[in-house]
């Protein structure tokens, strides 16, 4: 049985066979992108992005997800506007999440990058209303307990 399904798909194929006479070109796709963008104008439109008016929540949420993609830590100025979107789309818990991904971003500079940008975002939230991590407590684990051999 397998091997007449097998002889018959050959011989279909067979007949599929483009002849030599014809003549076709392959078109060639380069993958990798040389980056032109400077960091002023990468920025910017982070900025304006954040700064639509006609921002939704998925579009916000895409444009952090993107961010935190990617092999940076975001400028105070592209944390500001986003917590502005945060703002105007009302959602607290993003404002806090989006905060809590710059701060994992920092990664073993944390000590360093951190409290600058916090410095440099205070005011902001203070204007909105959201409290930072450690006001919240979230820079220590809810559940951790003691350990063991410290006692």
């Amino acid at each position: 049985m397998f091997r007449t399904v097998a002889t018959r798909s050959a011989s279909f194929a067979r007949s599929l066979v483009v002849p030599n006479q014809l003549k076709y070109t392959a078109s060639v796709r380069f993958m990798s992108k040389q980056s032109t963008e400077s960091d002023a104008e990468f920025d910017a439109r982070y900025k304006a992005f954040f700064e639509r008016t006609d921002i939704d929540g998925w579009e916000c949420r895409k444009a952090m997800n993107d961010l935190s993609g990617m092999d940076l830590v975001p400028d105070p100025q592209i944390v500001i506007a986003a917590l502005h979107a945060c703002r105007r789309l009302n959602d607290y818990a993003l404002a806090v999440r989006f905060i809590e991904t710059v701060k994992d971003k920092c990664g073993s500079k944390v000590n360093e990058i951190y409290p600058y940008i916090l410095q440099e975002i205070q005011p902001t939230m203070k204007e909105l209303g959201i409290s930072s991590l450690e006001d919240m407590g979230y820079d220590k684990p809810e559940l951790g307990l003691q350990s063991v051999y410290d006692m």
